[in-house]
């Protein structure tokens, strides 16, 4: 595949994906009043579509490893952006949410393939640049939802922000769809179908669970069963769904957990900040997103500059910095005041965290065979997507028992502090990590996988 229309495609995946997200928050309101809906309804236009990506981006990594990570991108932006024009449409609220899911469907075949045509199209050490030019990309699109949002909707209405994404979706979906396939050299791995129902009904209870939705109790207590016969059932599997050479990686699980703590710091802050800013210091609405837009602002420059950091101090260094410089960002919002101080803040959190995501991205990318590419994409979407539910759960959890903001923010600095330590087993400078006793292991003269 072509480098070039490769990165510009995974962009755009991205990007849509993330607008649509935010734009769809700043909607919200205003479909609740046109469609008479009510509050738990308008929940679940978010829910709906968090449970079904969830719990099928692994298993849509696996298909993508399988069939062509190119044919699962154009399918799943065909169909995201054939699921968006009927959300446009759409007569009731009830629409409004089943086609949510299958949106959720469809962002979950195409989220994966994103990072697993990255990964085919560019050589290992020539990836850090194209992961960092996603995540800045994905930066801008998280800065410039809420306004792009807001203007659709005092103006055209609700239903235009759904319509923004249909044109490139097709577009892309098309080029995608009409790449060549190239012959394969080695045997695609078998499907494991009794694997991925397990692992999604896990996931997707994990999910319900979190966002503690009438009747979590029983859906905890699913997951934690799916999730034990999930485990027994990998183990004996011929075909695992999760490939030991990815799964057992030291590194790879590393980053999944840094991903997972990182984004669970920064969604719970934010939740929490709205609240900090409005509710304590009375900003209105606008005042407070003008306070906030450094964070957007620094994720953007600082995935920007993730390439150079990685290539000269290595992903180890590179992520524990980044961890802790975003602990100490969520401090810092926990005790100002100033709007100052509050920016500054901000600057550090998205610092820190869109220095992370690059990083831990390109090890989770980087380590993964070609072959396990899918796998891989799907498991940092996974921890991407319950990260910041876990967050906001808990920040939820620690407000609703009448602790003011100093304390969630307290904790979710202290999440990021304890992911930082993850980072030891990250590769350093020159490919070394450190295995379970503490030693370091060389990896650089491995030969690489084909």
């Amino acid at each position: 595949m072509n480098p070039r229309l490769t990165l510009a495609a995974g962009i755009v995946g991205a990007v849509i994906v993330a607008l649509d997200g935010t734009v769809l928050t700043v909607a919200q309101p205003a479909l609740q009043r046109d469609l008479g809906a009510s509050f738990a309804q308008v929940q679940w236009t978010s829910t709906g579509y968090l449970i079904a990506v969830a719990s099928l981006l692994v298993f849509a990594g696996r298909l993508g490893d399988r069939y062509g990570h190119h044919r699962l991108f154009g399918i799943g932006m065909l169909g995201f952006g054939a699921a968006s024009a009927g959300i446009a449409l759409a007569p009731g609220v009830g629409w409004v949410i089943g086609l949510r899911v299958v949106q959720g469907v469809f962002g979950a075949l195409l989220q994966p393939a994103t990072l697993g045509m990255l990964r085919a199209a560019f050589p290992p050490d020539r990836l850090r640049k194209p992961i960092a030019v996603r995540t800045a990309a994905i930066g801008v699109a998280a800065a410039a939802g809420p306004v792009v949002g807001g203007a659709l909707v005092a103006g055209p209405g609700w239903r235009a922000v759904f319509l923004l994404n249909v044109a490139p979706a097709v577009v892309f979906g098309v080029l995608a769809l009409a790449v060549r396939r190239p012959p394969r050299t080695t045997c695609p791995a078998r499907l494991d179908l009794p694997g991925a129902p397990l692992l999604a009904v896990t996931l997707a209870c994990l999910v319900h669970a979190l966002v503690a939705l009438p009747g979590w109790g029983w859906t905890a207590g699913t997951a934690a069963v799916t999730g034990a016969l999930f485990v027994r059932h990998e183990r004996r599997a011929t075909s695992p769904l999760l490939p030991p050479d990815v799964i057992g990686s030291t590194a790879v699980g590393s980053a999944l957990g840094m991903l997972v703590a990182a984004s669970a710091a920064l969604s719970g802050a934010l939740f929490v900040g709205t609240f900090l800013l409005q509710d304590t210091l009375g900003m209105d609405a606008f005042h407070s997103a003008l306070v906030s837009l450094p964070l957007a602002l620094l994720m953007v420059l600082a995935a920007a500059t993730c390439a150079v950091l990685l290539h000269r101090a290595g992903a180890r260094r590179t992520t524990m910095a980044a961890m802790a410089l975003l602990a100490f960002g969520i401090l810092a919002l926990s005790t100002a005041g100033a709007t100052a101080a509050l920016c500054a803040g901000f600057a550090l959190v998205g610092a820190g965290f869109g220095t992370v995501m690059v990083a831990a991205t390109h090890v989770v990318v980087r380590e993964a065979a070609v072959e396990a590419a899918g796998v891989a994409g799907g498991l940092q979407q996974t921890a991407m997507n319950v990260g910041p539910v876990l967050g906001v759960a808990a920040a939820t959890a620690l407000m609703g028992s009448g602790a003011g903001p100093e304390l969630p923010l307290g904790v979710l600095a202290a999440l990021a502090l304890a992911g930082a330590a993850l980072g030891r087993g990250l590769p350093g400078r020159h490919g070394a990590t450190i295995d379970d006793h503490g030693q370091s292991r060389d990896r650089t003269r491995v030969p690489a996988r084909r």
